[in-house]
């Protein structure tokens, strides 16, 4: 008995620092969209640039710090690319609706990632989802609608589609990931290679038709890449300590914590249907939650 009062209560401690990192997260990721969409007029592909060469950096210190070789492992080399590809079409995707759209709506969009990583690991993984899983993530694509509002006559239709699609490809490279630390890899040089994969293919785009900054939009941007580089590692340290069943629902905050930061710092005001969006979406992702949790009980 002492032994499971032990088990426990290390388990809880795990658990709230696993909630305390990826809250953490949420609000790093929400201060990174911040300073995009404050940057203005910058070229997408140029806040990508500087978004990932701070990430960079600090991969460095980590691959530095476990004597770590920047060779990619065999077995895994295919998968890193794709991971990294589809990241960064999903960073290029989201970084141009943040600069069109309330950064609550971006957010929001940005985390239809988790359903469309249960639908791509039906084929890369062979998890397959069962009927009501697959009921929950047509409820959040509905969700997603409101917060698109398709018609021809939104003139925000093509930045939200953008950040819809954006959703798609983290998804996409959320399973990858996945694939890719079943083989053994470490979740620092996935990050290594991905910030040096981000870096590399903006580099051309920004040395050939690099667009004057102010110092300003140049702050803005620094604080944008160390705010990424702070959220990526606390939301690997965060499943470190957790499985994803388990706390995977608090990285939703992210939403709360962009539309509060919208409104103190921009004025940004969701409509009607946008609440609406963030509500079924997040109801949606509450009830994946709680079922796979007495699923796996």
């Amino acid at each position: 008995m002492g032994m499971d009062n032990a088990a426990k209560s290390e388990h809880s401690k795990k658990l709230c620092r696993a909630i305390l990192c990826i809250l953490s997260s949420a609000l790093f990721f929400s201060l990174m969209n911040l300073f995009v969409s404050l940057a203005g007029d910058v070229p997408t592909i140029q806040k990508t640039f500087f978004r990932n060469l701070f990430a960079l950096v600090i991969a460095c210190g980590a691959m530095i710090k476990n004597r770590c070789s920047i060779i990619p492992p065999k077995g895994a080399r295919m998968d890193l690319f794709l991971r990294s590809a589809f990241g960064y079409a999903g960073v290029i995707c989201n970084f141009y609706a943040i600069s069109r759209l309330n950064i609550s709506d971006a957010s929001l969009l940005n985390k239809m990632s988790p359903f469309f990583a249960i639908i791509f690991s039906t084929f890369l993984l062979k998890e397959k989802a069962d009927k009501i899983q697959w009921a929950i993530i047509l409820a959040a694509f509905a969700g997603a609608l409101f917060v698109i509002k398709p018609t021809f006559r939104n003139a925000e239709l093509i930045p939200s589609a953008s950040g819809f699609i954006g959703g798609v490809c983290a998804g996409l490279a959320y399973t990858f990931v996945r694939r890719i630390t079943g083989k053994g890899v470490k979740s620092y040089y996935i990050v290594f290679f991905f910030s040096a994969f981000s870096t590399l293919a903006a580099l051309p785009v920004v040395l050939f038709d690099y667009f004057p900054m102010t110092w300003q939009q140049l702050l803005f941007l620094v604080g944008a890449g160390v705010s990424a580089a702070v959220a990526q590692f606390s939301i690997t340290t965060a499943y470190s300590f957790a499985p994803a069943k388990e706390v995977s629902i608090y990285d939703y905050s992210q939403v709360i914590f962009a539309a509060v930061l919208g409104f103190i710092v921009m004025g940004q005001v969701p409509d009607m249907w946008s609440f609406i969006g963030y509500a079924i979406i997040i109801a949606a992702a509450f009830a994946m939650f709680r079922y796979n949790n007495r699923k796996t009980s």
